[in-house]
């Protein structure tokens, strides 16, 4: 008889917010595979849980995964955790929930803490229909092509996004959806948690005079109609006045703010052509 795998989510910062029953199937499976050993042994010490550990993780899923399933199907219980959160979500813990599938073998799914819900439910956005989109590629090209396929989407949008990511992540949904309301949730239920409900233009200007630190989710108001009547742009005209702000000091934001008010145009299009000049 196969025995089962089990998906253990673990805290996204604060330790308390671990579930009894999380502790116990820890204690109680034959192996626990974790993202990054390194991380999960200390969370594994503070509960005073000595399971035997192993790593699986992106870049050795497709071996190891063959090697847990060879141990589930000889009757052993596995636990699969993630450095935070629920496994299986922006994680390599999907792929092996799907070779257990494939195989017959059971899966339970413990509740507990994820990033998705805690922004979502503290955003003051809608919370009724929501989409999780996860990570944006680094390639450029892919990670403009995937916001335009989400832009006209009416339900609340989710993303995570890395620290470094975030100036150019800001600028292309910027590009793409216009100037929408924004939740940044920054280091969630940690000591230095932070819940900012602003604009995307308003975020693009913050951080362009803060460096941006911790793990971000961006919550973002769906698409309800742009407002702003199509008005064919002289674009080398807004392109020459851009230049002349530029060199007057002002920044991308506030140049395409200054013209779009000037010439009745919607910002995000004055702001779109400022990101094609400035890459000249």
């Amino acid at each position: 008889m196969s025995g089962t795998l089990y998906l253990c989510p673990t805290p996204i910062g604060n330790l308390e917010d671990i579930t009894f029953r999380v502790i116990s199937t820890l204690k109680s499976v034959d192996l626990i595979a974790a993202e990054d050993t390194r991380h999960t042994i200390k969370l594994l010490n503070h509960f005073e849980i000595n399971t035997p550990l192993t790593s699986y993780y992106e870049h050795n899923k497709r071996h190891k995964g063959t090697l847990l399933l060879d141990r589930l199907l000889r009757g052993e219980n596995i636990a699969i955790v993630s450095d935070a959160g629920t496994p299986g979500i922006s994680d390599p813990g999907e792929d092996m929930v799907r070779l257990c599938v494939e195989n017959e073998i059971e899966v339970i799914a413990l509740p507990g803490a994820t990033a998705v819900t805690v922004a979502l439910t503290a955003s003051g956005l809608p919370t009724g229909r929501f989409a999780f989109e996860g990570f944006l590629t680094t390639n450029k090209k892919n990670r403009r092509a995937h916001l335009e396929g989400v832009k006209d989407d009416t339900r609340t949008l989710i993303f995570y996004e890395a620290p470094h990511k975030l100036k150019s992540t800001l600028a292309d949904m910027l590009e793409a959806f216009g100037d929408r309301d924004i939740v940044i949730a920054r280091e969630l239920t940690k000591k230095f948690e932070e819940v900012n409900r602003t604009t995307i233009t308003a975020a693009i200007e913050k951080y362009e005079e803060v460096t941006p630190k911790g793990e971000f989710v961006l919550v973002i108001e769906g698409f309800v109609g742009d407002g702003v009547l199509d008005v064919p742009i002289d674009q080398s005209r807004i392109e020459s006045e851009l230049k002349r702000l530029i060199e007057q000091g002002l920044s991308g934001n506030e140049a395409a703010k200054v013209i779009a008010k000037e010439y009745s145009l919607p910002k995000r299009e004055v702001y779109a052509i400022y990101l094609e000049i400035s890459k000249d």
